[in-house]
Order: C-alpha cells, then sequence, then structure tokens
C-alpha cells in the first residue's frame, strides 16, 4: 500500500474511501505493508498530513491504524476511554483541522465498550467507579439514557448514541475554525462504529452532504 496523499490533496470523500478501502482489506486478511520505512521517517520528520482525525476508545482491540491498514503520519489520532471529547481532545481536533488541514474527523465507537458498559450500569443499577472512572464516563451517561428508549442491546444502542452525541458536538458546537470548513464542505464530520467480531468499520453518521 503506497502513502495516503497530503491532507491539502484530499477532499472528505476522497479521504473517507481511503479508510474504506483499508478496512475492506482488512476484513480480506491481507497483509498490508506498515509504512515505517527509514525514508519514510525522515521525510515525515519535516512534517506531518494526516488525511483523517480519529477519535475512538482506548481499548487495545480497537487500534485504528491496524483497521485501515494505515501507516506514520496519516492518522491523527485521539483516544480516551469511551471515546469522549474533553478540551485537551478537542483541541487536539482543532488542531488537526486548522493548523494541518485535516479533511476528516472520525469519531468511533465499538462493540462492547467498557467505558459505555459502566455508563449502562450507572443508569440500570446506580452503580459507583472508583477513583476517576466515575467522573470519566459521566459526559456518556446522556447517551445511556436516550438508549434507553429505543429498542434493541442497551450496550450496543448507547455505544451508537454516545458517538452522535459526539459528532453532533463536533458539528454544532465547537470553535468557527471547526465550523467555517464544514459549511464550505472541506471537513466532514463522521460516526462510526467498529464490531470486534467481524472487524467491520461501519460508518453510519455521515453529514448531510455526503449524502
Amino acid at each position: 500500500m503506497m502513502p495516503a496523499p497530503p491532507a491539502s490533496e484530499l477532499n472528505p470523500s476522497q479521504a473517507l474511501d481511503l479508510l474504506r478501502q483499508g478496512n475492506d482489506a482488512f476484513l480480506r486478511g491481507e497483509q498490508t505493508s506498515v509504512l515505517t520505512s527509514a525514508q519514510r521517517r525522515l521525510d515525515l520528520a519535516l512534517g506531518q498530513s494526516p488525511f483523517a482525525a480519529y477519535v475512538t476508545c482506548s481499548d487495545s482491540r480497537v487500534p485504528p491504524e491496524l483497521l485501515f491498514g494505515r501507516g506514520l503520519g496519516e492518522l491523527f489520532i485521539i483516544r480516551n476511554a469511551g471515546n469522549t471529547v474533553d478540551t485537551v481532545a478537542l483541541g487536539s481536533i482543532e488542531y488537526a483541522v486548522a493548523v494541518l488541514k485535516t479533511p476528516l474527523v472520525v469519531v468511533m465507537g465499538h462493540e462492547s465498550c467498557g467505558a459505555v458498559k459502566a455508563a449502562t450500569e450507572v443508569v440500570t443499577d446506580n452503580a459507583t467507579f472508583p477513583g476517576s472512572i466515575g467522573p470519566m464516563i459521566e459526559p456518556i451517561i446522556p447517551a445511556v439514557l436516550q438508549a434507553r428508549s429505543e429498542n434493541g442491546d442497551l450496550l450496543d444502542n448507547s455505544v451508537r448514541a454516545n458517538v452522535r452525541r459526539v459528532v453532533k458536538q463536533l458539528r454544532e458546537q465547537t470553535d468557527p475554525i471547526m465550523l467555517e470548513p464544514q459549511q464550505k464542505g472541506d471537513l466532514w464530520v463522521v460516526g462510526a462504529y467498529y464490531s470486534l467480531e467481524t472487524g467491520e468499520v461501519d460508518f453510519f453518521d455521515l453529514p448531510e452532504r455526503a449524502g
């Protein structure tokens, strides 16, 4: 697999296609070459131009570079339990968009997410958790409350609801440095769900202009 073009040469749709193609190769079991050669490292020492900013969970089973067959300098990754966006995460995303000119931001939840599961237990069983775990999962609770009214599995619905809430935040409730490129069509914010069992990434929440 060749390195992706610089972010400046890709529109949001093309960036998303690169991720889809990479996940298709992952599902086929293809051994994509990891883009970590000595020359690649030297080239990147001069600067980076990742084609996507990726917000996902810290879970060890969800490594974006492997799921999409990408290498050094291609994905600007923000990871924390439950793929929530606090001030630090938001600043990181804004840096990718405003400084690195990344055309795509993906927020991805995943099957059997432990942080979301803990949030569901707070709602259904009034559970409490030690240390900073409780405050960490607080931003997920509104998604669980919303998902309770949906048919199907509460945990799975909550994972998707949590993704949608974060995506909505990034589309509507952020600084103009995020909002203006979205209004111009230069940036997409996309919600995704990763199945641990199948390895498939479902990009289920696309902006209206992507339709």
